[in-house]
């Protein structure tokens, strides 16, 4: 064989070679993202020759599949439209599913490991057994009490969040995020209506898209300063403790001053730690802040959750909808000293510290439960297709331990003072124990600040619901709104417990 035709051959054997080699690639690690791609025709098809299973709260179905004529012979569909739209996500023919309908995909689908025996029968049965059911945590008239509210809310905010949960249990009772959206038109079988609805979504300034009770991040305001409060209880201050006031203070280094949200606040050179809680003194935290140390107020805060990077809100075994993590910021110099500026602002909620609406939530949650903190979820339960197999139920899971017993007690005093004596007069329960904060952020010069509350709900010592409120760009009058939107998901929550 001359060399001309040994080169050739040579190529001839290396190009089998590679060609082998990527048969074998695509066979061995390339298989399943190929035949789970939702870019996969035939799989689509195989996908939607199967009943989807049901997304329920409350014994109604809020995610179902509905039969068509089409190639694709189930159609999904929600009924309840933008109403759950944050929480159940929506499954699209192309592209990714999002939310629970994401993160409970091959349960759904049924294609789950633990719906195996389902397949097998169908195998001799020659029937394609549906997906399997997900049952949610989400109380009806709670979830419809915070839509609603927030969506007639008496400030004209255009964008928020609510959400509520148990305490006790971390079970997630509503969760709501405005401006929402109808996710119908997201999963229609026309692929080009599917893709225009949303471009439209995307493109919207609003961002309706976008879950806020868990991924948004905003300046938290006064509600800080339960963190502020719980490190100072820690270290050997008391309720009764005064502490250093006024109408105005500069912090070290900086010449700009601190003030209250009005005069009558705290004038005075000193208040008592309660009375401080009570009427949201910011000139009392800030210089609380500068004594305690940057340090503390950090580590206290990363105590209730602040900085979680993993934190998901679904099953408590297996994933979920993810959460932004919540930042408490710099406070340091380049050198990394402490700046007592930056300290004292972050004190009370501002420079650079960030919150989700959820850790708000938890915040409340930890000192209504004596200071144990509870893994949020909301999937409550599997069932399968046929509805007689439970294949999960939630197992409420402590996720950490920020405060002690005694901590928690004297925060809930000084919260359920800011109730009935202070800022948060308008979440008040006739017969019912509320705790709360008010937070009011600024976004800065010339735009209208945020409007925050978190609080508790309580009945015989018992905590029932825990709530965080948010209405963005609220200006005057949010905290307040946000104070009374908290008491009628709290009244929902106890309608819907039949609690008297």
């Amino acid at each position: 064989m001359n060399a001309p035709l040994r080169r050739v051959g040579v190529v001839v054997l290396v190009l089998f070679g590679l060609l082998f080699a990527n048969l074998n690639w695509v066979q061995a690690y390339k298989a399943e993202e190929y035949s789970t791609s939702p870019y996969n025709g035939r799989v689509q098809v195989d996908e939607y020759n199967r009943q989807r299973g049901n997304i329920e709260a409350g014994g109604t179905a809020y995610a179902t599949s509905k039969a068509t004529d089409g190639d694709l012979k189930y159609l999904r569909t929600y009924p309840a439209g933008p109403l759950y739209a944050h929480v159940l996500g929506y499954k699209p023919v192309n592209g990714e599913a999002v939310g629970i309908e994401q993160s409970e995909n091959k349960f759904l689908a049924g294609t789950s490991d633990q719906l195996f025996a389902d397949r097998v029968r169908d195998v001799f049965t020659g029937d394609s057994t549906g997906g399997g059911n997900v049952l949610l945590s989400i109380s009806k008239r709670a979830q419809d009490a915070a839509a609603k509210q927030l969506a007639n809310n008496r400030v004209d905010a255009t964008k928020g969040a609510a959400i509520a949960i148990d305490p006790r249990t971390g079970a997630v009772q509503a969760l709501v995020s405005m401006p929402s959206f109808d996710p119908n038109p997201l999963v229609s079988h026309n692929s080009k209506q599917a893709e225009a609805a949303f471009d439209e979504l995307e493109a919207d300034p609003n961002r309706p898209l976008a879950n806020r009770a868990l991924s948004e991040v905003l300046p938290p305001g006064s509600t800080f300063k339960v963190i502020d409060t719980a490190v100072a209880l820690e270290n050997g201050y008391t309720k009764q403790t005064r502490i250093p006031a006024g109408s105005s203070w500069t912090p070290p280094t900086s010449g700009r001053p601190i003030k209250n949200a009005t005069p009558s606040i705290c004038p005075e050179s000193e208040v008592t730690l309660i009375e401080a809680v009570t009427d949201s003194c910011n000139t009392g935290f800030a210089q609380l802040g500068v004594e305690l140390g940057a340090d503390k107020i950090k580590q206290k805060a990363q105590a209730f959750g602040f900085e979680q990077e993993d934190l998901t809100v679904g099953r408590l075994d297996n994933g979920g909808i993810p959460v932004a993590a919540s930042r408490t910021g710099t406070m340091q110099n380049p050198d990394g000293s402490t700046d007592p500026a930056a300290l004292a602002q972050s004190s009370i909620g501002q420079n650079n510290v960030r919150m989700t609406p959820l850790q708000g939530a938890l915040i409340a949650a930890t000192v209504a439960n004596g200071g144990t903190q509870m893994r949020p979820y909301v999937v409550e339960k599997l069932i399968g297709p046929d509805r007689t197999t439970t294949h999960y139920t939630a197992d409420p899971k402590q996720l950490r331990q920020p405060i002690s017993g005694q901590v928690a007690t004297d925060l809930r005093d000084m919260m359920i003072s800011v109730v009935e004596n202070g800022s948060g007069r308008n979440a008040r329960i006739s017969g019912f124990t509320v705790g709360g904060k008010t937070g009011t952020a600024e976004q800065g010069e010339g735009r209208p600040e945020h409007g925050w509350f978190i609080g508790f709900l309580m009945k015989d010592g018992q905590p029932i619901s825990a709530v965080c409120v948010v209405l963005e760009s609220a200006g005057s009058g949010g905290s307040g709104e946000a104070a009374r939107i908290t008491g009628q998901i709290m009244r929902a929550v106890i309608q819907d417990k039949g609690i008297k």
